[in-house]
């Protein structure tokens, strides 16, 4: 099974760039497009947050023509940029199934690999949480999959990555007794968010807790703590998470951008494994 996950899309009102300097809905564009040219395509999309840059009706619009050129189920969660009650009224349904009344927030089990949708979104604020309604879910969510390999995917990573300014808006509160939950379970392959606008991982609570970088900018590497935050051009990118039954997940960090190549290795004569 293959799962694409993208990123902190940030689509603004058509015609208006995010951060001024930003043509976010131009690169979700450009994301749509290379992943509908991968051989084989993704099984399935997940995209951990930050759909829109505002919440406003016209960006989850323009998201969702955005999103219509998938063939394959998108699944979503909202980030600290994203509204509730916007995106529940314009995303098809079939993006958030079955998701609880007060949280975009929700389980699915018709793949090989369950996933389970957690909200952290905090109305107004730019950090998540974990209450206590949301950490029930998690739990019973947990407790019905007898041991079957499982995806949690969230905005806010759990954890903290030196990234100052970054690590101040990560998932705050809830995050103690989110672990605990996590590290009670030998079932979960990983813990995927995103936020932070970069490539990171670590090990979190007896798994891996991955980060996947933007599919538009990315916030400027730079771990002096005096610093504030930017962003920056580097190349926009996805994670894409293969899972077979022996391997369990192997996650690949794929550019958008084209690059010159492919060119065959051709070995030279002195190569010492050259038969």
């Amino acid at each position: 099974m293959l799962i694409a996950q993208i990123t902190d899309l940030h689509v603004r009102p058509r015609g208006l760039p995010a951060y001024r300097v930003s043509e976010t809905n131009r690169m979700v564009a450009r994301a749509v497009s290379h992943l509908l040219a991968l051989d084989p395509r993704p099984d399935l999309v997940l995209i951990s947050g930050d759909l829109t840059d505002c919440g406003l009706v016209e960006e989850y619009e323009e998201l969702r023509g955005l999103l219509a050129r998938l063939p394959m189920p998108v699944l979503v969660v909202p980030g600290n940029h994203d509204r509730r009650e916007t995106l529940r009224e314009v995303l098809p349904a079939s993006y958030l199934p079955g998701a609880t009344e007060n949280f975009v927030q929700y389980t699915v089990e018709d793949h090989p690999v369950r996933l389970i949708a957690l909200d952290t979104l905090v109305a107004g604020q730019s950090h998540g949480a974990l209450c206590t309604e949301r950490l029930g879910f998690l739990e019973r969510a947990l407790a019905g999959g007898d041991g079957r390999p499982t995806l949690v995917f969230m905005h806010h990573p759990p954890f903290e990555c030196g990234l100052v300014h970054m690590d101040n808006i990560r998932l705050l509160d809830g995050e103690a007794q989110f672990r605990r939950l996590i590290a009670g379970q030998t079932c979960i392959e990983r813990i995927l968010c995103g936020h932070h606008h970069r490539p990171i991982l670590t090990r979190y609570a007896g798994t891996i807790a991955q980060i996947a970088p933007s599919v538009t900018h990315q916030v400027a590497f730079d771990l002096d703590p005096e610093h504030e935050g930017a962003l920056v051009f580097e190349p926009p990118a996805y994670l894409l998470h293969r899972y077979t039954p022996e391997a369990g997940i192997v996650s690949h960090m794929v550019y958008v951008e084209a690059f010159d190549g492919p060119y065959p290795f051709v070995l030279d004569a002195a190569y010492p494994g050259q038969h």
